[in-house]
């Protein structure tokens, strides 16, 4: 096995198709990459994905190996990066990532940390999804980050700041918008704009938990990649989402939000750091963010 054979299966998983992959993210004949990943079966003696006219599914095994895929390929990726950057000199830059939204409200809170503990780096500011910015957190180029405390990240410290209750979004001109609450029941009758699992793992995972705490099917209608997208969906289909409190200083006026009825769901925020960073001062940087949120 070699990392060739991990890096196709990782494509193959997540584009679902044999086909797109090839074409859309490898580059390479379908035939070959249908062969790659034969061989790859054969290696490891059990099947990783069962295949059909509408793509490709994978087993139980497919997915125990895909985290470890995903692992393996970041962490190759981060000793790479690790490895080029000894080779320089030492930086002055600083590299600071927020989760997509959240920089409205941290952004001057964190910046003041920051600059008090290294008043002469020059600092840049990243604005991503959370396994994203777990991504840049394992292969150095980001070195602190505002995000989801997510899985499958060895060597990332996680410091929870907050945990953010879902609220509901929908239409400005929505029926539901007579209502001071949303009661669970109602979201499952409507159309429902949700997260992928691959993109968003952490809200989709709370979601899931919370429609199996009370029996209600909230599988979405429609998946988006972002906030941004979520709410133009919102609008243009009618339908509603369940989002992170902080959504509510994004909404455009065709957009608006309620509480859930009862005892929400919520959604840990925390700070991050690559405990292997080279970069001092991290721990200390990251309590005083949360300390500074209690405060």
């Amino acid at each position: 096995m070699d990392l060739r054979h991990l890096r196709y299966f990782v494509a193959v998983a997540e584009e679902g198709s044999l086909t797109i992959a090839a074409e859309k993210r490898l580059h390479t004949a379908q035939p070959s990459l249908s062969r790659q990943m034969k061989d790859l079966e054969f290696e490891l003696g059990c099947a990783l994905m069962t295949r059909s006219v509408r793509g490709i599914e994978l087993t139980a095994a497919g997915r125990v190996f895909l985290d470890h895929a995903r692992v393996i390929l970041l962490q190759v990726d981060a000793a790479g990066e690790a490895a080029r950057r000894a080779a320089q000199p030492p930086r002055t830059a600083f590299a600071l990532g927020f989760l997509t939204g959240h920089e409205f409200e941290w952004l001057a809170a964190v910046m003041a940390i920051v600059r008090d503990a290294l008043p002469d780096a020059e600092v840049t500011i990243h604005s991503l999804s959370s396994p994203d910015l777990a991504a840049g957190l394992m292969r150095g180029k980001i070195d602190l980050a505002l995000m989801r405390p997510e899985r499958n990240t060895p060597g990332l410290v996680f410091t929870t700041l907050r945990r953010e209750p879902l609220i509901v979004l929908m239409p400005a001109d929505h029926r539901l918008t007579a209502r001071d609450t949303i009661r669970p029941e109602d979201i499952a009758a409507e159309r429902l704009v949700g997260v992928p699992m691959a993109r968003s793992p952490a809200l989709r995972t709370v979601i899931d938990a919370y429609a199996s705490a009370i029996g209600i099917d909230l599988a979405p209608d429609f998946e988006v990649d972002n906030l941004s997208m979520a709410m133009s969906l919102v609008v243009s289909t009618g339908g509603i989402a369940l989002m992170p409190l902080y959504a509510r200083n994004l909404l455009p006026p065709t957009v608006t939000s309620r509480p859930l009825d009862g005892v929400a769901p919520g959604i840990d925020l925390a700070v991050a750091y690559n405990e292997a960073s080279s970069v001092s001062g991290l721990r200390v940087m990251a309590e005083r963010i949360a300390a500074s949120d209690a405060a």
